[in-house]
């Protein structure tokens, strides 16, 4: 369990390298839920995504000599990006191992970041498999994307400024993939606020975490293409660290569908004026499609990531993307 003085360490280590994103109202879901709802901006971080609070934070913490052997990590994009982004920053390089289901438009801006880009299998698992040879063999030091004391508590900094910018906040929404996020906040979240519900949310489409915690143990899944890809995954059956973490302290997990995340994306655009990707746009989703069950106000609502193939985002916006609807 990583707890609140990690996390402040973290903020300490990370505040000249990531931005304290603003947290904003939203007039038009306020006005739906009943009760005020706050927006938190992490898709305005540089790297388009909050991953880049947790890859600086472990970056930062490596002895030089670990710094100057290269990093290496599995990612779905976001890690590989912000993890290319704290490497470069501070002279080391970063080999980031990716399955063909990653949109190219992440690969491409990994490899814009000055990532070594591997593609490898067709899912995060195989991917996995890729990292840990090269730790074997070409003695690369693994950082991975959520499974690790110093992501999670990297991530956990956007807890401690939620509750900062909302002390009575009461509900927090939060994407739940393999965890880093959602037991960082959550931990952050629940040491200043402990009637604070936090609550999970993730995609229909090989859910590993929900299926993990409904199972009592992690388990494996198969990984689906989503609108929501950087949720896609699964969490490592030998999962250290977010599993414990998310089923201590997560009030709830909830499950949402492609047709409702494709909505969310559309509504943040349309009504917030904000780009994001499906992951990011999730908890919007959950919110108009009246998805959580006793919603308790104020909420807020954690905006993920931007990293949307643009090309995708203007179907989804006109209402032409058909790729992952239920009846497909």
């Amino acid at each position: 369990m990583i707890g609140v003085d990690a996390i402040r360490d973290a903020r300490r280590r990370i505040a000249d390298h990531i931005l304290c994103t603003p947290l904003v109202g939203s007039a038009g879901l306020s006005a739906l839920c009943g009760s005020p709802v706050s927006l938190k901006l992490e898709h305005y971080q540089p790297t388009g995504s909050f991953k880049l609070r947790g890859a600086t934070n472990a970056i930062l913490n490596l002895p030089a000599a670990e710094r100057a052997r290269g990093v290496v990590a599995a990612s779905t994009g976001n890690h590989g990006c912000a993890l290319s982004h704290a490497a470069r920053a501070v002279g080391s390089r970063a080999t980031i191992c990716m399955s063909r289901l990653v949109p190219e438009n992440k690969v491409a801006e990994v490899r814009r970041l000055g990532g070594d880009v591997r593609i490898v299998g067709q899912s995060q698992d195989d991917a996995q498999k890729e990292v840990e040879r090269l730790v074997i063999e070409s003695g690369l030091v693994m950082v991975p994307p959520f499974d690790h004391p110093e992501i999670v508590a990297g991530q956990g900094t956007i807890g401690l400024e939620i509750v900062e910018a909302r002390p009575d906040v009461a509900t927090v929404l939060v994407p739940l993939s393999g965890g880093g996020l959602a037991a960082g906040i959550a931990a952050a979240v629940k040491d200043m606020r402990p009637a604070a519900n936090v609550i999970g949310l993730t995609m229909e489409n090989g859910a590993a975490m929900k299926a993990s915690l409904d199972a009592g143990r992690p388990v494996l899944v198969d990984e689906l293409p989503s609108l929501a890809d950087s949720l896609g995954g699964g969490i490592g059956l030998n999962n250290g660290v977010t599993f414990t973490m998310c089923r201590a302290l997560l009030d709830d997990v909830v499950l949402v569908t492609e047709a409702e995340i494709a909505a969310g994306i559309r509504y943040a655009y349309n009504e917030e004026r904000e780009i994001l990707e499906g992951a990011g746009a999730i908890g919007i989703a959950a919110l108009l499609a009246d998805k959580i069950p006793s919603l308790r106000g104020p909420v807020v609502v954690v905006l993920s990531g931007r990293n949307i193939d643009m090309r995708l985002h203007r179907s989804v916006v006109q209402g032409q993307n058909t790729v992952f609807r239920e009846e497909d």
